[in-house]
């Protein structure tokens, strides 16, 4: 199974340690958005999609590059991590799964947890969730990332 990862890691590398950790269950290759091809993309059997969430949203480097992409069909998914936690009404990675839907993805699921953060109003206490992602955040990503492996229902 050919898997592309594209990922948007900017703050601490959070997103990047996810990403990777779902990489290594998928075999998948992790990409930014500047590093991905788009033939490439469209060739591949799944295309997962993540970054860290910035003012309740994921960064516009990843939304804009889904922008862009043509439309056309396959398997993705999304993946978040964020200082805070989701409102479950409106996760994070909704407004990318519906992008993603809108270009003709199939999306699998979605996945997300907490991560260190030093955003402004955190940072006058040196951060939050200042050891996460953590093994069992990690552990978490995997398993996520197995259940989209094995084709096991919907993993979110």
């Amino acid at each position: 199974m050919k898997v592309i990862i594209v990922c948007v890691s900017v703050s601490h590398g959070n997103t990047r340690r996810v990403a990777d950790s779902i990489g290594q269950v998928l075999g998948a290759r992790v990409v930014s958005p500047e590093e991905a091809d788009p033939t490439e993309l469209s060739g591949a059997d799944l295309v997962g999609f993540g970054s860290g969430v910035f003012y309740s949203r994921l960064h516009p480097r990843l939304t804009d590059f889904v922008k862009a992409l043509p439309n056309g069909r396959g398997r993705a998914f999304v993946f978040a991590t964020s200082g805070l936690p989701e409102v479950p009404p409106a996760p994070f990675t909704r407004p990318l799964v519906r992008l993603l839907e809108g270009k003709g993805f199939e999306v699998e699921g979605s996945f997300s947890c907490r991560a260190f953060d030093t955003w402004t109003p955190f940072k006058l206490v040196g951060g939050i969730n200042k050891r996460r992602p953590n093994g069992e955040d990690l552990a978490a990503a995997q398993a996520f990332a197995e259940r989209l492996r094995d084709g096991r229902g919907p993993a979110s």
